[in-house]
């Protein structure tokens, strides 16, 4: 029998309910995960997720978290939530969960500001407010901060407005975290899915071929790998799902 590599882990995902991070919360449960965090605005397709784990990892302790996470009340809820879920030990965060925004997307002269706060609590500050509430539950025995960013976070593309700008600065965020955590075991690291056929991505370009964009199920590898024991030498790394990542943190 193959060796899992997350057995007796603890994971929290963000944006589990579908896309990506539902690829996630199912790839960690066959990797043997202990536990799953999963958080999602929407309560049906997070008790569907939690039905579809069972089947594979029927000894997985799931548990699904119904939140916004534009709200500082529902991060703050998430952490604690999660805290008693674990035990008071966390192994590895996922920061997935993020919103386009207005759609179609405006362009900034025509932006409006509570929109733009919007995006920036989800995509930028709830990463904050989540890496500060269980940074205490990863410090002493290390874990892995995997935050989940754009090819939008390093070109500014015209009509990407605030989800754009957001991961920008989620990047600047998990560089600073990934400098000041430098002596510490927790490891910081960012990963660029690349183009998915996800329904958000479909919303975002709808004249664009969805075909010609991956399953979010085949750019897991990298999150496993990440989380794992065997990850555990990359940090501070910005990677890219779809390049040939493997060379990249053979290297690191």
């Amino acid at each position: 029998m193959l060796m899992k590599l997350l057995t007796g882990r603890f994971a929290l995902i963000t944006g589990a309910s579908g896309g990506l991070g539902r690829e996630l919360a199912l790839s960690y449960a066959r990797e043997d995960v202990h536990g799953l965090a999963l958080v999602a605005r929407r309560k049906e397709a997070l008790q569907k997720l939690k039905s579809e784990i069972a089947k594979i990892a029927p000894h997985a302790k799931v548990t699904p978290i119904q939140a916004d996470l534009g709200s500082m009340a529902d991060v703050e809820r998430t952490a604690a939530v999660t805290l008693e879920a674990c035990g008071g030990r966390l192994d590895i965060l996922v920061n997935n969960a993020s919103t386009l925004g207005p759609v179609p997307m405006p362009y900034l002269l025509d932006y409006p500001v509570e929109d733009f706060q919007e995006v920036l609590n989800v995509n930028l500050i709830a990463p904050l407010l989540l890496i500060q509430n269980l940074l205490a539950a990863m410090i002493d025995h290390g874990g892995s901060i995997i935050n989940v960013t754009s090819d939008a976070g390093r070109v500014g593309y015209p009509g990407w407005g605030a989800y754009g700008i957001s991961k920008f600065g989620l990047e600047g965020l998990s560089q600073t975290w990934a400098a000041e955590l430098a002596e510490t075991p927790v490891r910081v690291n960012w990963v660029d899915p690349g183009n998915m056929n996800t329904a958000m991505h479909r919303e975002a370009e709808p004249n664009e071929d969805p075909a010609a964009w991956v399953d979010p199920a085949a750019v897991t590898d990298i999150f496993i790998f990440l989380a794992s024991e065997a990850g555990r030498h990359v940090r501070g790394k910005r990677l890219e799902a779809q390049a040939n990542w493997r060379n990249l943190t053979m290297k690191a």
